[in-house]
């Protein structure tokens, strides 16, 4: 189980890396407001990848 979990909190963190180079290049074009939507994006998955990361620690120490 907690293999699962550490798999989703990696997960998250790609598609916020992601979202994280879209938003760059999209501002890097000018499109300002598509950049300021990957930007929401990645840090809705980072936010996610944090909760992940959390509960595959917490089910990691409760088997040891």
């Amino acid at each position: 189980m907690p293999k699962d979990a550490h798999n989703k909190a990696a997960e998250h963190h790609e598609n916020a890396a992601k979202s994280h180079r879209v938003a760059a290049q999209q501002h890097g074009q000018n499109d300002h407001v598509k950049g300021k939507e990957h930007s929401t994006n990645a840090q809705q998955h980072s936010q996610n990848a944090r909760q992940q990361s959390e509960q595959a620690h917490t089910k990691s120490q409760q088997q040891k």
